[in-house]
């Protein structure tokens, strides 16, 4: 996920931190509203000791994943390991939806049907951690390139709280009654994941329905602190490819050509005024290029150039206004260098996600029983929206099943403290070569994820 939590760069990321800060105050009062009593306090203690019994395996697992990360679609190995995991414990195993997702259902009685999100892929980042389970071979594509890889927004902690979250039901099968699913989406990063495990019949393959959906995600807020908070909490997304057609040429008689670079260039600014000039100013939308892909040799002007652009949006009016005036841009710029009617550029829309919004009764009824696990004050329930992004609740879109996406703090408290103290939000970022989660979010991230489970298939007196 793309996480740089900010809906503007100076009030939101300060907004923030103050949470943060006022969720780690001894004095930090957070009221949370409440649909029904927490799960009893007994089997808080039992998820408590069961994951503290199995922090040594889920310690080993997360490690031995973060030092092998895989990009999109290519999640073979981390797949395997679920799969592997899952079936030990007595689930029933599907492989191989959306191309490595991994689906696992245990049935427990009669009861509602809970549904458990992890996502598995990574990033192309070079890691600069230096911490001894970092990740620092290459990964080769298909196509025979390497590239550097890094679990960099925290996708190996997810998996392993989804395993954790696993045992942790089974050992306690006694005290509730339904059926969990949990499951490992592929390729999270580009949007498109959720979208493939649905394309490929994740909901005609005889799946029990879902009555509920939940996923867990890090935040470099301090460890012993989440959020938990209902509405709207991230924006829509689109990754889409624009193509400048142009004509190339030596670099010595620019005359003789159309330059695509020039075309970029253009491009690129002129599209920072989509935002500031064409919007609302009270309207939140990020316009971001993330990559200029054009020519190779010095003196060779290039034939095409390609822009790989992402947006975020709250809104599908404002999401329509920005392609529509990418388009017109693309299109005045071209006219002007003088392209061929035929040649005009292309648009290639790519990974799509909508919001992402929070089930209102959903959170009020877990919040309670997360509250009894994290201790008073822990557990934020108006965490602002953010303009990070998910494709989790694509999978029940077309279901309409209520969810709630939890956020679990990942960073060392003393880290934030220092990083709050010199005027920083966070002491790191999600998709930064330092981002790491520390040891000490894995036990609690599993137990999150079982309290946050309990509260809905738990038995009741």
């Amino acid at each position: 996920m793309n996480f740089h939590i900010a809906r503007n760069l100076i009030l939101l990321p300060l907004t923030i931190g103050i949470l943060f800060i006022a969720a780690t105050s001894t004095r930090a009062e957070v009221t949370l509203a409440s649909a029904e009593a927490p799960i009893p306090t007994a089997l808080i203690a039992k998820v408590n000791t069961a994951v503290a019994a199995d922090t040594p395996r889920l310690t080993a697992i997360f490690k031995d994943l973060h030092q092998h990360p895989e990009i999109a679609f290519t999640e073979t190995r981390t797949a395997a390991i679920v799969a592997k995991e899952l079936k030990a414990l007595g689930f029933i195993v599907t492989e191989g939806i959306g191309k490595t997702g991994v689906v696992g259902v245990l049935k427990n009685g009669p009861g509602p049907t809970v549904w458990f999100r992890a996502d598995m892929d990574s990033n192309s980042i070079r890691e600069a951690t230096g911490l001894p389970w970092a990740a620092t071979a290459q990964q080769r594509l298909a196509d025979g390139s390497e590239i550097d890889v890094m679990h960099a927004c925290g996708h190996d902690a997810h998996v392993t709280w989804l395993l954790g979250l696993a045992k942790t039901m089974v050992v306690m099968k006694a005290d509730w009654s339904g059926t969990l699913v949990v499951y490992a989406q592929p390729a999270e990063e580009v949007g498109l994941g959720a979208q493939a495990m649905v394309e490929d019949k994740l909901w005609q393959r005889g799946f029990p329905k879902p009555d509920y959906a939940f996923g867990a995600h890090t935040v470099p807020g301090p460890v012993g602190v989440i959020s938990s908070s209902p509405g709207v909490r991230m924006a829509g997304t689109d990754q889409l490819d624009i193509t400048f057609n142009g004509i190339g040429g030596h670099g010595s008689t620019p005359q003789m050509t159309i330059d695509p670079v020039v075309m970029a260039a253009q491009a690129v600014l002129s599209y920072q005024t989509i935002v500031s000039r064409n919007l609302d100013p009270q309207t939140s939308a990020v316009l971001s290029v993330g990559s200029i892909v054009a020519g190779r040799d010095n003196n060779v002007i290039p034939e095409t150039s390609v822009l790989k652009l992402n947006l975020r949006w709250f809104t599908p009016e404002v999401r329509q206004q920005m392609l529509k005036r990418i388009d017109e841009i693309n299109n005045g710029v071209a006219i002007a260098a003088g392209v061929a009617k035929d040649k005009m550029p292309t648009r290639l829309m790519k990974g799509n996600a909508g919001p992402l919004v929070n089930d209102k009764a959903l959170v009020a009824r877990i919040n309670p029983s997360l509250e009894e696990l994290m201790g008073k004050g822990k557990v934020i329930d108006q965490f602002p929206a953010v303009m990070g992004s998910e494709d989790f609740q694509e999978a029940f879109k077309s279901l309409d099943t209520p969810y709630a996406f939890i956020l679990v703090g990942v960073a060392p408290p003393e880290l934030f403290a220092k990083a709050r103290a010199a005027g920083r939000p966070f002491p790191y970022s999600n998709h930064n070569p330092d981002f790491f989660v520390d040891l000490a979010a894995i036990p609690i991230g599993a137990k999150v994820n079982a309290v946050a489970a309990l509260s809905i298939l738990a038995k009741r007196p």
